[in-house]
C-alpha cells in the first residue's frame, strides 16, 4: 500500500512539473505596472484598442479594449510605408531591381523633369527632394484626381525640386508611392496584387490589403487595411532575420539595410509633431540607437497604430487602434515602451 501511495504521488508530481513547463510564457514576467500605465493612458490612447507584445518566437502579452480586437480590419496609415519598404527589400534581394538603381529606370517621367538622378535608396528614406507642401488633408483631396498611381507619379514628377536628392528629409508620401509604382514597372504587376502575392500571403497576412475598396490608385505610403494579428506576423518576421513560417521571407541583408540609420536630424526639414527628434532608416523611424547604429525602429499612422521593434529587448511591440495619433500620443507609447523595458531587458544596453 505504501510502495502504490508513493508510486501515484511520484507520477502526480511528474505530471505536475510537465504542466509548469506548458504555462504560457506570460508567467514569467510581471504586467501589473504595462496594466496600469494602459489604464492611466486610456484617454490618450482611446476607447478601443490592442495592445500585443512579443518576444523570441512567442506572445506575451495581449490586451484588447472595447469592441476592437486582433482581428478587427481597420486603415492603418503610414504603418503601410514599412510594409512597402520591405517589398522593396525583398524585390532587390530577388534581382527584381538595385537599391541603387535611378527611379527613372522604371518611370521614365523623370527624365522630362530633370529627376533622373533619384533612387530607391532615397525614396525610402523620404529625401527625394521633390516639393511635398501640403496638409493632410489638402493631400487626401489631391489624390482622388488620380485614376492610378501610374498617374500620380507622373505629376510628381512636374513638381518642383525643393533640395538636392539625399540632402533634405521631408516626411510624406512621394517616396514610397514613386518606389511602389517603380516596382509595378519592374515586375509587371500591380502594387496591390504583388506585395499580396510576395509578402503578405507568405506571412499569413490574409485580412491585409493595399486594394483601394472606393476605386482610387493604391497608396503605397498609407493606403493599407490590415489587422493586429496580421500586422505582428510582420514585426515578427523582422524580428526573426527575416524568417517566417520557415521561409525565409527577407534575406538578413535586407533586414540589415533597412535598419541603417538614413538621415541626420540637421536635415530633417519635416517630420510629424510624434517623431520629432527622431531620425529615418528604411520606412521606419529610429527610436532608438546605439553607437549609430539603430536598435529600435517605429513605424506609426496617423490613425493611432504604433508598430514597433526593440531588437536590443529582442521584442515586437504593438497597438492597433483607430484615433488619429497626436504629439501626445507619441510620448505615451515611449513612456510604455520604458515599462515593457523593464520586463524584456536588452542585450545591448
Amino acid at each position: 500500500m505504501s510502495y502504490n501511495f508513493s508510486s501515484i504521488c511520484m507520477k502526480v508530481t511528474s505530471v505536475l512539473i510537465f504542466l509548469l513547463f506548458l504555462q504560457p510564457l506570460q508567467a514569467q514576467y510581471n504586467w501589473g505596472n504595462l496594466d496600469a500605465q494602459l489604464e492611466a493612458k486610456q484617454k490618450v490612447l482611446g476607447n478601443e484598442f490592442v495592445i500585443m507584445i512579443w518576444k523570441d518566437d512567442s506572445l506575451v502579452y495581449k490586451k484588447e479594449k472595447g469592441l476592437f480586437n486582433s482581428k478587427t480590419q481597420a486603415p492603418i496609415a503610414s504603418c503601410s510605408k514599412w510594409l512597402t519598404a520591405a517589398l522593396v527589400m525583398q524585390q532587390a534581394d530577388e534581382g527584381k531591381i538595385n537599391l541603387d538603381d535611378p527611379i527613372a529606370k522604371y518611370i521614365p517621367e523623370l527624365n522630362k523633369y530633370f529627376k533622373g538622378y533619384i533612387t530607391f535608396r532615397d525614396c525610402l528614406s523620404h529625401m527625394t527632394g521633390i516639393d511635398d507642401e501640403g496638409g493632410f488633408l489638402k493631400k487626401m483631396m489631391q489624390r482622388k484626381k488620380y485614376n492610378s498611381l501610374e498617374e500620380e507619379v507622373n505629376a510628381y514628377a512636374a513638381r518642383d525640386i525643393r533640395a538636392n536628392r539625399g540632402t533634405d528629409f521631408w516626411y510624406g508620401s512621394i517616396g514610397l508611392n514613386l518606389a511602389g509604382r517603380a516596382l509595378e514597372v519592374a515586375t509587371k504587376r500591380k502594387f496591390d496584387v504583388l506585395i499580396r502575392t510576395k509578402l503578405l500571403i507568405p506571412l499569413g497576412m490574409r485580412k491585409t490589403t493595399f486594394t483601394n475598396l472606393d476605386g482610387g490608385p493604391v497608396n503605397p505610403s498609407g493606403g493599407a487595411q490590415s489587422t493586429a494579428d496580421d500586422y505582428m506576423k510582420f514585426l515578427a518576421m523582422l524580428l526573426n532575420k527575416g524568417k517566417a513560417n520557415g521561409i525565409q521571407i527577407l534575406s538578413e541583408n535586407a533586414i540589415s539595410e533597412m535598419m541603417k540609420i538614413r538621415t541626420t536630424l540637421n536635415i530633417i526639414k519635416y517630420a510629424p509633431k510624434a517623431a520629432t527628434g527622431f531620425n529615418y532608416a528604411s520606412g521606419a523611424w529610429v527610436i532608438d540607437e546605439r553607437n549609430g547604429a539603430a536598435t529600435a525602429l517605429a513605424s506609426p499612422g496617423l490613425f493611432g497604430t504604433w508598430p514597433m521593434i526593440d531588437y536590443c529587448g529582442g521584442y515586437a511591440y504593438l497597438v492597433f487602434c483607430k484615433n488619429l495619433l497626436g504629439e501626445e500620443k507619441g510620448d505615451a507609447h515611449l513612456e510604455l515602451k520604458k515599462t515593457i523595458d523593464e520586463q524584456l531587458i536588452g542585450n545591448c544596453r
